[in-house]
């Protein structure tokens, strides 16, 4: 992994914390910009040897939490492609679209309500435009607001657009041969509808009793015309959804419930509660499913931003889908035999902005002592130890061959039993920092005493501490403290 000169010359001004993490992110293979031999593709993203680490130790944390340590909850992995009609009867088709309009100057394409959130985000005038509610504001009131406010083209500085209009999000493709209607399918912009098409198989094969979950984690794509903010909205994404089903007569207890799951998911894995907060959506946002909706804001360096929607959907999509299909998909109660469509409620993580926001609240710069006495700046990323990428890094003190034979006898053995990582390239010193950087916890040094005394030495990240551990001891150290 390359070093990286943090001396600013004389002129440049501090990168942003957002310029330093997206920084990180590429000189560290966590996140790389994608087809970047090429010029790049606007927007997309490809996670790199240590990102992979965090995106999957991100959706096993998940998936355990809401899956595996619950019996109320089974899992589903549905197909991309979906019939048409599917997304007829959910009403994506119809009623998935965002307001667009072009700056007149350098002709760039833009979201009225999103260019209006970040101008309210940047100056915090608590001023809103009439009938606000976000992308369902009326494109009248939008743009007066737009225009009163003198709210200018993030691209050019330009003051004139044209009229706001509506674009549907869902990218369209044909299955087989022949490009026509017969042919037609989305790419999904959500995995929830995989769950409600399939609620009957899983409630014939599983026998779940209410309230029952099924959760999935999957691939969705959205045709956003204003994507930005590093992985924080991007086209193609990877939603951590669930399904959550009740009777309409304990929907509200059931919701509460699971919004209290749901936060102390992400105060469980170290998140700051200081910065996170719960939104309640107002009634002209709801979207045209639901009764009820909040999200879990996250406190971004620019502002508040979702980490994760929470929808009280009804009992539309199961009737939609009943409806169109013509197959009925009813909870039948053994006991009264009561028969009926049960309500939904949907907690929505997106895994991307969840692996952004755990890196931007475990990142630290702090003054550190080398070897040599002196100070120096220390960045390292504080990752619950669940989600760190490499749990354990194993570092010869030097590159020399007596000490080289027993680091890797120590990192074969060790390997077996934690995501273990080998570094013996530039100074001891450097190693740990880059250690720190991908917020390994624990680095095991092995030196010149290693050879004497059978011990190694175990240095904490965040404390930096070191212990003189035997190694015949040592994976049950780490084993202690790692578990």
């Amino acid at each position: 992994m390359k070093e990286e000169k943090n001396n600013l010359k004389k002129g440049e001004k501090e990168p942003t914390l957002m310029e330093k993490i997206v920084s990180l992110c590429k000189r560290r293979g966590i996140i790389f910009p994608g087809s970047e031999i090429y010029g790049g593709l606007s927007n997309t993203w490809d996670y790199g040897p240590i990102g992979v680490e965090l995106k999957n130790n991100v959706k096993r944390a998940w998936w355990k939490y809401f899956v595996h340590d619950r019996e109320d909850i089974v899992g589903l992995d549905a197909a991309i492609l979906m019939k048409a009609v599917v997304w007829e009867a959910s009403g994506h088709v119809a009623g998935f679209s965002d307001p667009l309009m072009d700056c007149k100057s350098c002709k760039k394409r833009l979201r009225a309500d999103k260019l209006i959130e970040e101008y309210i985000g940047k100056t915090g005038d608590s001023e809103l435009p009439v009938n606000w509610a976000g992308e369902k504001t009326p494109p009248e009131d939008a743009m007066a607001y737009i225009k009163k406010k003198g709210i200018k083209c993030p691209e050019c500085g330009g003051e004139e657009f044209t009229d706001i209009r509506k674009f549907n999000l869902m990218f369209k493709t044909h299955q087989g041969v022949t490009e026509d209607s017969e042919s037609l399918v989305y790419l999904r912009p959500e995995t929830a509808q995989g769950i409600f098409v399939n609620f009957k198989n899983v409630l014939d094969s599983m026998h779940m009793r209410l309230p029952f979950g099924i959760a999935q984690i999957g691939k969705a794509f959205r045709n956003e015309i204003t994507p930005g903010n590093f992985i924080f909205r991007t086209r193609e994404f990877e939603q951590m959804e669930i399904e959550y089903f009740v009777r309409e007569s304990e929907w509200e207890k059931r919701y509460r419930e699971l919004q209290e799951a749901s936060m102390n998911f992400f105060t469980g894995l170290g998140i700051n509660p200081a910065n996170l907060r719960w939104r309640k959506h107002s009634p002209e946002e709801l979207s045209h499913y639901s009764r009820e909706t909040n999200d879990i804001e996250y406190k971004f360096p620019w502002g508040w931003g979702e980490l994760e929607g929470f929808a009280y959907r009804t009992d539309y999509d199961l009737s939609q889908h009943e409806k169109f299909s013509g197959v009925k998909l009813r909870y039948r109660d053994s006991e009264t035999n009561e028969e009926f469509v049960p309500h939904c409620i949907e907690p929505s993580f997106g895994c991307d902005r969840a692996v952004m926001t755990f890196i931007i609240d475990a990142y630290r710069e702090e003054e550190a002592r080398t070897a040599s006495g002196e100070m120096e700046k220390r960045i390292v990323l504080k990752l619950h130890k669940d989600l760190a990428p490499i749990k354990v890094a194993v570092l010869p003190l030097m590159r020399k061959e007596e000490l080289i034979k027993p680091a890797r006898d120590i990192f074969n053995s060790l390997k077996k039993k934690f995501m273990t990582y080998y570094d013996e390239t530039q100074s001891i010193g450097k190693r740990y920092r880059r250690q720190d950087e991908i917020g390994t916890p624990f680095c095991v040094t092995v030196d010149y005493d290693t050879l004497k005394d059978k011990s190694v030495t175990v240095r904490d990240r965040d404390e930096m501490k070191q212990e003189r551990i035997k190694i015949g001891e040592l994976e049950d150290y780490l084993k202690e403290r790692l578990s």
